[in-house]
């Protein structure tokens, strides 16, 4: 009965914070601190998880595991496109008060606020599109880098677990696991939010080649096809590349070929 009050309370907060459930955004677009969203929610969320038998792990984070956290947000939201990527489910998923919602996002959403924003210029949503993915492109690399740095600190915990297991209490083997488990969602989340990017840019610019044909397309593409590289690592968990390298293909991502205009190019995409 004890377990049945807590769980009804739990839910009873959880519902009392939906009204504020997207995540304040500060400086540079990054999460600004908020008690209710770093400590109320992750905590009901803990209880909940819990209850649907999901691992849960009491564990401090390492530093190593707060910045991924920190570098991957941006990449589950979409601020500078006023929530087309669901930031209010987004936020309920990421403290775990709701399963994973993302699956279910359609690719449209994106393209959709695009073509309602008043530009005085049709091009200007070419370079709206290739500046979005340049800003992606630019992030991608700590954000690689983060991820990687966390699958090395499950490794070595892993290991000094198996040479000094013996001397700790059962339960610790259990919060390995769960801090693992938690860890490897997170960044299936990552893949699964560059890849929806990704498409909800590329049906984006096809949609705009068929309303507004313009050669700024060709930038666009471009770019598009430099984001791909990363889609394509990201889907081969191939985040610890050396920098300056050259990473294979795979990942299944192709960008089909698309009708081009021959003419001015008065729009520049930001490297």
């Amino acid at each position: 009965m004890d377990k049945f009050f807590r769980l009804a309370g739990a839910l009873a907060l959880s519902a009392m914070l939906a009204g504020c459930v997207a995540r304040p955004v500060g400086d540079f677009g990054r999460a600004a601190p908020s008690w209710t969203h770093d400590t109320a929610m992750p905590a009901t969320g803990a209880f909940i998880a819990g209850n649907r038998n999901e691992p849960v792990s009491s564990f401090n984070k390492t530093d190593q595991e707060e910045e991924m956290r920190d570098r991957v947000w941006r990449f589950l939201v979409a601020a500078h496109a006023k929530d087309w990527q669901f930031d209010g489910a987004v936020e309920l998923q990421r403290t775990r008060i709701v399963r994973p919602r993302d699956e279910r996002f359609t690719i449209e959403r994106y393209y959709d606020w695009l073509k309602r924003t008043d530009y005085q210029s049709s091009r200007t949503r070419y370079a709206t599109v290739g500046s979005h993915v340049t800003a992606d492109i630019d992030t991608l690399p700590t954000t690689f880098a983060a991820i990687c740095k966390v699958i090395e600190i499950d490794r070595q915990r892993a290991v000094a677990y198996g040479g000094l297991g013996h001397d700790l209490p059962p339960r610790i083997g259990a919060e390995v696991a769960a801090r693992k488990y938690e860890n490897d969602a997170f960044i299936d989340w990552f893949v699964r939010a560059l890849n929806y990017r990704y498409s909800s840019y590329d049906f984006a610019l096809d949609n705009l080649l068929v309303e507004t044909p313009h050669e700024q397309s060709l930038a666009v593409d471009e770019a598009l096809r430099r984001m791909a590289v990363f889609v394509n690592r990201a889907n081969r968990r191939d985040f610890c590349a050396a920098p300056g390298g050259h990473p294979g293909g795979g990942g299944g991502v192709v960008i089909p070929s698309r009708f081009q205009n021959i003419g001015d190019t008065e729009i520049v995409l930001p490297k």
